[in-house]
């Protein structure tokens, strides 16, 4: 896989997850306990052999530099290749989207060796091996490879939906608002020749397009040999609350925790000294996961704690996610609430949301 270069695009619009994402990135929305969405994708990139990594930043760069920094956690901390970034441009302010950005940064694919790009965002959860991914491109002589999940059930959200023959040649591509069990839905993973993606992106530009998924790769289509690649793994795409707290909840299915972290490809981030759990005379933890740092003396049931939570005598946690260094205090009954960082729940205070709509307490919060 050296002569691919892995992109991540994470440019990506937050406005159905703005509770969480509203001073971070999507892609930077903490997950799993000790985790941020990016790792995923970036994980997979890495553990698949790929040492040269573009990142597009987004608007709101500071939290995803700060987890990222030089990439020394993925491994990616090299004299030759490793990690760059390519920022937002200010050129043509009278052009929006996320095409322009590419645009104005092709010389950083022009000066690379690598032959392919493979072209990622950070929104989605799961664990792949793109090698397979790669021989797959090559053996059908595809200029495009599209890599796909068939969806259980409905599962709402604007989604790029595959059409294919029984070979995997895509014969049509359509975005839907919300899709349907057995649907073929893209997981925004593009193998492509760098030479076919510099000349996409200066053509669909130049000729006024705006959006990099929908001016380049949906509407010329049809000027492209596409295949589609199935990853039949575990996967979440996390673009509303709904979804996030919905793919929380699976990671705590012990067959869904031991595919995408007991495999061996493991899931890195940056890292963090902390001490272990500690779980007092009166804790009790059942089905749940928690994170470093934390101490307990409540009651935790279904539940994901981050790193470094307090949890009080008497205090009652179910159906919900405590992010970093929040203070639930005595006597408190949380249930059905995702709690961001660093929020207190004092005592005796009692927050319940419904069982698909959680209750949201924004980060810094005293209730």
């Amino acid at each position: 896989m050296k002569n691919v270069m892995g992109i991540l695009n994470l440019q990506e619009d937050n406005g159905f997850i703005r509770e969480l994402a509203e001073r971070r990135s999507v892609e930077l929305v903490p997950f799993a306990g000790r985790y941020r969405l990016v790792d995923f994708a970036l994980s997979s990139i890495v553990n698949s052999g790929i040492i040269n990594v573009g990142v597009m930043l987004p608007s709101n760069p500071r939290s995803l530099l700060d987890h990222l920094r030089s990439g020394k956690d993925w491994d990616l901390a090299r004299r030759h290749d490793g990690l760059f970034y390519m920022p937002s441009v200010s050129a043509d302010p009278s052009r929006k989207g996320t095409l322009k950005n590419f645009y104005y940064n092709l010389d950083f694919f022009e000066h690379h060796s690598q032959k392919y790009v493979l072209l990622a965002n950070g929104s989605f959860v799961y664990n792949m091996d793109y090698d397979e991914l790669l021989r797959f491109h090559q053996n059908t002589g595809a200029d495009i490879t599209l890599v796909y999940h068939t969806v259980s059930g409905q599962q709402e959200g604007e989604s790029v939906v595959l059409e294919t023959a029984e070979n995997g040649l895509v014969e049509d591509i359509s975005v839907k608002k919300n899709v349907y069990d057995g649907e073929k839905v893209s997981m925004g993973i593009v193998l492509i020749e760098k030479r076919i993606f510099i000349e996409m992106v200066r053509y669909s530009y130049e000729h006024g397009g705006e959006d990099l998924r929908m001016d380049t790769f949906v509407k010329r289509a049809g000027d492209y040999t596409i295949y589609a690649y199935e990853h039949d793994g575990y996967v979440a795409h996390v673009d509303s609350t709904a979804s996030y707290y919905k793919a929380s909840m699976d990671i705590l299915q012990p067959e869904v925790w031991e595919e995408l972290f007991m495999g061996k490809n493991a899931i890195s981030t940056k890292v963090k000294d902390a001490v272990p759990v500690q779980y007092k005379e009166t804790a009790d933890v059942k089905n749940s996961l928690l994170a470093n740092g934390c101490i307990v003396r409540g009651k935790v049931e279904n539940s994901i704690l981050f790193r470094g939570v307090t949890v009080g005598k008497d205090v009652t946690i179910k159906n919900s996610i405590i992010m970093q260094k929040c203070d639930i205090q005595d006597g408190a009954l949380v249930e059905n609430v995702i709690c961001d960082k660093n929020v207190v729940i004092t005592k005796e205070k009692w927050l319940k949301g419904a069982p698909n709509y959680p209750l949201i307490v924004k980060k810094n919060v005293v209730i």
